[in-house]
C-alpha cells in the first residue's frame, strides 16, 4: 500500500511526524506537493510567496533525496490529483499535518477529507505546532500548547523507499499565479538549510538585546530573527525553534542579558500561535470584523485615491512611505512599522480593513493567514476587547528613526533634508526646500492629528451606540488572553501604542 505524504505548510524532513510515521511502516512513501491553480488567485497570494515556497521545494527535494526518495509536484486540484495517482499507483493512506488557513483552503480540506472516505483510504492528520483543532475551552490551550512544545523532536528518517513505479518527479514548476506579480529584489531565499542558518545565528549572538531593538526600523532587520517566513511554511519546526531557544537561554554560560532577550523571544512564539488559534476557532475572521457588532463601523466602498497613495508609499508622511516602499522591495519590515501601516490605513486614512489587509497580505513573505488576519483587525479597532491603537506617524518617526537613516534609504527625495526637518518635510520654508531638496516628495494626504481625533470620537460614538456587553464577553471567551488581567470593556489609548506590544511577527 502506497503512503502519500502531503506536504503543505510543512515543507521539511525533520521534525515532521507524518513523514516519519510513513517511513516506519516500511512499504512505499510517495512524497507530494500540490500546486493549487484556485489558491494562486486569491486575492491574499502573490509571486513572493510562491518564490519562497519554490526555493523552499527545491531544498525539501535535496532533503527527501539524500534519503533514497524524492518530490512529486502536481498541478491541479489536490483530489484530481490523489484520484489520478491512486488509479496509476493505488493509495492506501494519506499522511499529513493540519493546516490553519483562509477558508480556501479550509474547504480544500474537507473536500480531500471526503474523498478518501468515499475511496475506503485513511486519512491522517498530526498537529504541527501549538494550535489545537477542535479546542473545546479557551481555558485548556495553553496546557495544550506547552504539551505540544516541549515533546521530543523527531529527526528525518534514517531512509525512504523510492518513489512507486510509475511515478516520477518532475524537474521544475510554476504556478497560474495572477495577483500581485511584481518583483521584490530583497526577498528572503526559502528552504531548510537557510532556516537553520539563520537560527543558529539568531541564538548564537544576534538574538542579545533582541527585546530593545525589534521596534526600530533602523535595528529590527538585524535585531529580529527573521524567522517568519520559515515558520510560516515550515521549513524548520516551531518546536525545533523553541526548544533550541529555550536550551540556549538556560545553558550555565549564557549571560543574563542573552537569556532575558531568549525569554522575550520564546513568549513571541508562543503568542504565534495563541493568534494563529484566534482563525482556527473562527474561520469567519478572514472576512469580517471578530466583533460582529463594529462590522457596521465603516460603510461603503474605500476611498480609492487614498487607498492607492498608501499602497504605493505615497501619503505624505515620511515613515509610513518608507515601510511601505520598504517592503514593497524586501517583503518583509518589523511588527511595530506592520502594525502603524495598518493603523493609520484604518484611522487616519479611514479605510475599511478589508482592502489594506489583502495588500499587506500579499507584500508579506511571511504571510500566515492566522496571525495576519486577527492581527489587522485588532490594529484597526475591531476586537472590541482591545484599547484603540491610533499611531501618530510623526511622533513614531522621530522616535524610532531620530536621523532619519531608514528614511533617507527608502524615500531618495528627502536624501538632503537634515534630521530635524525630515519627520515634516510639509514644514519645510520653499528657501529650505531649494537648499536641501525635497520638493518632489508629495504633500500628506491629510492633516494626520486632525484625522486621528475625528477617528478616535467616531470610533468612540459607535461603540456606545451600536457595542453590547454580551458581544463583547463572547469575544473574550472565544479569543482572550488567558495570561495577565483581563479587560472587560476596551479602553480608548493615547497616540503611543502600548510599550509592551508583542512582536507576532518578529
Amino acid at each position: 500500500m502506497n503512503t502519500v505524504v502531503w506536504f503543505k505548510r510543512d515543507l521539511r524532513t525533520r521534525d515532521h511526524a507524518p513523514l516519519l510515521a510513513a517511513a516506519a511502516l516500511g512499504e512505499p512513501v510517495l512524497p507530494l506537493f500540490v500546486v493549487e491553480p484556485g489558491y494562486w488567485q486569491l486575492p491574499d497570494t502573490s509571486a513572493r510567496h510562491w518564490a519562497f515556497i519554490n526555493d523552499s521545494l527545491q531544498d525539501l527535494r535535496r532533503q527527501l533525496r539524500r534519503l533514497g526518495s524524492d518530490l512529486v509536484v502536481c498541478h491541479g486540484e489536490v483530489t484530481e490529483i490523489l484520484a489520478r495517482l491512486n488509479q496509476t499507483v493505488g493509495i492506501g493512506r494519506v499522511f499529513c499535518h493540519q493546516e490553519t488557513g483562509g477558508a480556501w483552503t479550509f474547504k480544500r480540506d474537507l473536500s480531500v477529507i471526503a474523498w478518501c472516505e468515499e475511496q475506503g483510504i485513511q486519512l491522517r492528520e498530526w498537529q504541527q505546532f501549538g494550535v489545537v483543532r477542535r479546542l473545546r475551552d479557551r481555558d485548556l490551550w495553553d496546557n495544550e500548547w506547552s504539551h505540544v512544545m516541549k515533546a521530543g523532536i523527531h529527526d528525518a528518517p534514517a531512509q525512504l523507499p523510492p518513489l512507486p513505479e510509475g511515478i516520477q518527479a518532475t524537474a521544475s514548476w510554476q504556478p497560474p499565479i495572477t495577483a500581485c506579480t511584481e518583483a521584490c529584489p530583497d526577498r528572503q531565499a526559502g528552504g531548510s538549510a537557510r532556516g537553520e542558518k539563520l537560527l543558529a545565528s539568531f541564538l548564537e549572538r544576534r538574538c542579545v538585546g533582541y527585546q530593545y531593538n525589534i521596534s526600530s526600523p533602523v535595528t529590527a532587520v538585524r535585531a529580529c530573527s527573521r524567522l517568519s517566513p520559515h515558520i510560516a511554511y515550515g521549513t524548520v519546526s516551531l518546536r525545533q525553534i523553541y526548544q533550541e531557544a529555550k536550551a540556549a537561554g538556560n545553558h550555565r554560560n549564557t549571560l543574563p542579558r542573552k537569556q532575558r532577550s531568549l525569554t522575550s523571544f520564546r513568549s513571541r512564539l508562543h503568542w504565534h500561535c495563541h493568534f494563529i488559534q484566534k482563525l482556527e476557532d473562527e474561520p469567519e475572521l478572514e472576512f469580517r470584523a471578530m466583533h460582529r457588532e463594529l462590522e457596521n463601523l465603516k460603510n461603503g466602498p474605500n476611498d480609492t485615491e487614498r487607498l492607492q497613495r498608501w499602497q504605493e508609499g505615497q501619503t505624505g508622511w515620511p515613515l509610513v512611505d518608507a515601510c511601505m516602499r520598504a517592503l514593497h522591495h524586501t517583503g518583509w519590515i518589523n511588527f511595530r512599522m506592520r502594525a502603524m501601516l495598518m493603523a493609520v490605513a484604518s484611522y487616519q486614512l479611514w479605510l475599511h480593513w478589508r482592502d489594506p489587509a489583502l495588500h499587506l497580505a500579499r507584500q508579506f513573505t511571511d504571510f500566515e493567514p492566522g496571525i495576519h488576519y486577527p492581527q489587522v483587525q485588532m490594529q484597526s479597532g475591531l476586537t472590541g476587547i482591545n484599547g484603540l491603537r491610533i499611531y501618530n506617524p510623526v511622533l513614531q518617526s522621530q522616535k524610532l528613526d531620530p536621523e532619519g537613516e531608514f528614511i533617507r534609504r527608502w524615500l531618495p527625495e528627502l536624501a538632503g533634508v537634515p534630521a530635524k526637518m525630515i519627520h515634516t518635510p510639509w514644514l519645510m520654508t520653499p528657501s529650505q526646500k531649494q537648499r536641501y531638496g525635497g520638493n518632489t516628495y508629495i504633500s500628506p494626504v491629510c492633516d494626520h492629528e486632525q484625522a486621528a481625533r475625528a477617528a478616535r470620537k467616531a470610533v468612540g460614538d459607535f461603540r456606545k451606540r451600536h457595542v453590547s456587553q454580551t458581544e463583547t464577553n463572547r469575544v473574550l471567551s472565544c479569543h482572550g488572553s488567558r495570561k495577565g488581567p483581563v479587560q472587560k470593556r476596551p479602553k480608548p489609548a493615547g497616540d503611543e501604542p502600548q510599550t509592551d506590544q508583542l512582536s507576532l511577527f518578529d
